[in-house]
């Protein structure tokens, strides 16, 4: 519950959804949800010959790689939900030889890794390699005159300016832009976006970066830092009251620029994980990336209202919070990749505490989409899991106590929350099959059968309470196979692959 752990494994309590889909990893794009259905299976040939590799070269034991999926001691509430076609099941499960999982060939996983930690200062200027349709600027040149900030992309051509006034935006020709030189000059690394307050307006940019690995073919980069430029002459007008709260503001916003756990990528869309977009077609990845992505993961999504309005598509840049590890390893002679990439949804943040539960619209406090990406011989393998609070109206008042006590809002909208929650989740990641990982004792054990009286009116939808922590204490997170003996039918259904420990 509460921040995002920026573990991208670590499961929190309550609420986890696992989506056993695997799809393909044709990285393809389209905005008309009609467009988002199932894809037809496989050919059968694909199936045999896969089935013949998996034999011959049996999968060493994943946990060895990445920390397990369901051992983390914040774990609670899980469900696993179903999609086209067979996926790769977690850690810290060990995959038998006999894979019969329907993993699509892609591009071959044979790139070199990409360097970790590269300060992006030390990189050169891009502008000889043209933008590619629906990238946004790699590099940006920054000027700062007197009356404006001066913003030149120099891969892309484009160029705006904003009045330090009062925050006005207007877009510049390349001879505009290049003109004046009474100015500081530096490189910035994306505009994050702008927000306007009492006497004029902030824009947030990228001041360094770092390459943190690639996703998909396209370099991922980590935000190192971030300033807000200030567009606030009019604050001499203000009365000190108005200053007094501006300064208040101001504080936030400094706040906001050591936000951590930022990434973004300049020519790929990162909201999407790839099973969604690889039921979209081509033609959408040449729309601008913030057309293309899903809003519920974009960190930035309210600054980048006016640098929409004024269309400057180019200057865009969706970040997402949350947590993105890549590694390689060799497997039997050969490359794979595995990549853990976390999304922190912006439709009911807070702070762990102070916000709990659902909304009326059943969105969940502090909901996360993880992404398991296995990269093997040019096979992709996409493993999806989401986590959120218990999808119930409740909350934990914070007083002096170690663990202050959870306590349920009585509510006639309670069953359509929980109805909306599940509703959702089942449009995108597909049937669910939830496990509960709470305690049955105390105050924890009143939310907890409260949630298991909620299920029992979705008869659709399996529910099974495990005691982690008397199964799983003190670290004994082998008991887990108790769990998997439990639902391995189910995941089997699902697509999943024969698993032992």
């Amino acid at each position: 519950m509460g921040e995002l752990d920026h573990s991208a494994a670590a499961l929190h309590r309550p609420a986890v959804a696992l989506n056993s889909a695997l799809a393909p990893a044709a990285v393809a794009l389209q905005e008309d949800p009609a467009a988002r259905r199932s894809l037809a299976p496989t050919a059968s040939r694909r199936h045999r010959i896969l089935r013949r590799r998996a034999a011959a070269a049996p999968s060493p034991p994943l946990h060895s790689v990445v920390a397990g999926v369901l051992s983390s001691n914040g774990g609670r509430s899980v469900a696993a939900s179903s999609g086209p076609v067979p996926a790769l099941l977690p850690p810290p499960f060990r995959i038998r030889g006999k894979n019969q999982s329907d993993r699509l060939q892609t591009r071959a996983a044979t790139e070199p890794a990409s360097p970790m930690a590269t300060d992006a200062d030390e990189a050169p200027l891009l502008s000889e390699e043209p933008l590619r349709p629906g990238s946004c600027s790699r590099e940006l040149e920054l000027r700062e005159f007197r009356d404006r900030y001066v913003f030149r992309s120099l891969d892309g051509g484009g160029a705006f300016a904003v009045a330090r006034a009062d925050g006005s935006l207007r877009t510049l020709s390349p001879e505009e832009a290049a003109s004046g030189s009474d100015c500081k000059v530096s490189r910035i690394y994306g505009v994050a976006g702008m927000i306007r307050m009492l006497a004029g307006s902030y824009v947030l940019i990228i001041t360094s970066r770092k390459d943190a690995g690639s996703y998909q073919a396209s370099t991922v980069y980590h935000v190192n830092s971030m300033k807000f430029l200030c567009c606030n002459e009019a604050i001499k007008h203000l009365t000190s009251e108005e200053k007094r709260d501006e300064a208040y503001f101001m504080s936030l916003l400094r706040i906001a620029e050591t936000t951590c756990g930022l990434y973004y990528s300049y020519d790929r869309d990162l909201t999407l994980n790839l099973q969604r977009a690889s039921k979209l077609v081509a033609g959408r990845v040449h729309k601008p990336l913030w057309k293309q992505a899903d809003p519920r993961f974009v960190w930035n999504r309210n600054l980048l209202e006016e640098l929409i309005e004024t269309k400057l598509d180019e200057f865009i840049t969706p970040l997402i919070q949350g947590s993105f590890q890549t590694e390689k390893f060799t497997l039997k002679d050969g490359p794979v990749r595995i990549t853990l990439f976390s999304r922190r949804c912006n439709r009911r943040l807070g702070t762990r505490m102070w916000r709990r539960g659902a909304n009326l619209e059943g969105a969940t406090a502090n909901f996360v989409e993880t992404e398991q990406l296995v990269e093997y011989e040019g096979l992709t393998s996409s493993f999806i899991q989401v986590r959120g609070s218990i999808p119930l109206l409740w909350e934990q008042i914070v007083d002096l106590s170690y663990k202050p006590r959870p306590s349920i809002i009585e509510h006639e909208e309670m069953t359509k929350v929980v109805q909306r929650h599940f509703h959702d989740l089942s449009q995108r990641y597909g049937d669910t099959l939830v496990i509960d990982l709470t305690d049955k004792q105390g105050d924890e054990g009143n939310l907890s059968n409260a949630f298991a009286a909620e299920m029992e009116k979705f008869p659709d939808i399996r529910y099974v309470h495990f005691a982690f922590h008397h199964i799983c204490g003190g670290g004994n997170f082998d008991n887990l196979q108790a769990l998997y003996d439990e639902i391995k039918e189910a995941i089997q259904k699902q697509g999943g692959v024969d698993i032992f420990i």
